[in-house]
């Protein structure tokens, strides 16, 4: 790994290695298609992001390489005095930099675009099997302050 790490906002032809990397999880191989060609849910999906001015898919890069993914939702809300708030979702990082800074460096990194784009909180959630993640988050000042739920349809 190079010594710096950069952030940009990820294009078509990231897609390839954006799903590789969601598959490439305990939980992501059960729930991802990584497969050639990729199916065409996922550039549906991509084309309805990248069109829409509150997310952002965002690739860390070492050099020309990209290591991670990261996912932000702006979301406006009557509440809080109609603040905002900045979701993280999808947070991946490669496994060849697992353990070297990168998932801190691409959190700070999203909590200081959810500043620039005037958000009061950042939230996001992560699966209870994880534990490494919860521990992950936690260090980096997260706190599990609501209890989530989900409906899957």
């Amino acid at each position: 790994m190079g010594t710096e790490i950069t952030f940009r906002m990820a294009t078509e032809d990231d897609l390839d290695r954006i799903v590789a990397m969601l598959a490439d999880d305990m939980l992501g191989n059960k729930r991802e298609r990584y497969e050639h060609p990729l199916p065409s849910s996922y550039l549906k999906a991509f084309k309805a992001i990248n069109s829409d001015p509150n997310n952002e898919l965002v690739v860390a890069c070492d050099g020309k390489e990209v290591v991670g993914v990261q996912q932000i939702t702006y979301t406006p809300y009557i509440t809080h005095q109609g603040g905002w708030r900045a979701t993280i979702e999808g947070v991946r990082t490669s496994a060849s930099v697992r353990g070297k800074g990168v998932g801190t460096r691409m959190i700070i990194w999203a909590i200081d675009r959810a500043k620039e784009r005037g958000c009061h909180v950042v939230q996001l959630t992560t699966d209870k099997k994880r534990t490494n993640a919860l521990k992950f988050y936690e260090r980096l000042g997260f706190k599990a302050t609501h209890e989530g739920m989900k409906l899957k349809l």
